[in-house]
């Protein structure tokens, strides 16, 4: 067993591991963070995407070792949980149904969480280049762009209300 110390959607936690668990496993079963999906168990599809020191992982392809003395958060990190707010990209992709099943949503979310970070205002084909690495078999990607550029939009007004609204008048 190996003793791991993160945190985990803000909270600190300290436990022992198999050194061979991989983090997308601890997150699920050691911490019932399941919205964390394990999908493939191959790093191929995305679906268990977290934020690991504010870049997003596979969490399939993670040892929990590999976590330790990291900062991780979840899908169910991103949301506001004292007022109750979706994050703006959880809320793009419900405004825009960004998604069918759902399978593939936690991860998708949190890759274009970490994608608007990097690129607050991409462009189609960088959207599309950016979420790349998580697959969805059901929407054909097409609103999960719209509701990327929905969220980049918000997040930009958000940062810069006075800016957006002097941009606006002047159209």
């Amino acid at each position: 067993m190996a003793r791991i110390s993160m945190r985990v959607d803000g909270m600190k936690v300290t436990d022992d591991v198999e050194p061979r668990t991989l983090l997308v496993q601890y997150l699920r079963e050691g911490l019932g963070k399941t919205g964390t999906v394990i999908g493939c168990d191959t790093s191929n599809c995305g679906a268990c995407t977290v934020h690991l020191d504010g870049d997003s992982v596979k969490s399939c392809n993670v040892l929990a070792v590999q976590a330790d003395g990291c900062e991780v958060t979840t899908i169910e990190g991103l949301a506001d949980t004292v007022e109750g707010d979706l994050h703006p990209v959880q809320e793009a992709f419900r405004e825009c149904h960004g998604l069918q099943c759902g399978f593939c949503t936690p991860g998708m979310i949190m890759q274009s969480v970490d994608l608007l970070k990097r690129n607050p205002q991409p462009s189609e084909d960088e959207i599309r280049e950016g979420i790349e690495g998580n697959l969805c078999r059901c929407t054909g990607y097409h609103n999960i762009v719209r509701a990327v550029q929905y969220a980049s939009g918000h997040l930009a007004t958000a940062a810069n209300p006075r800016g957006a609204t002097e941009e606006v008048d002047a159209l």
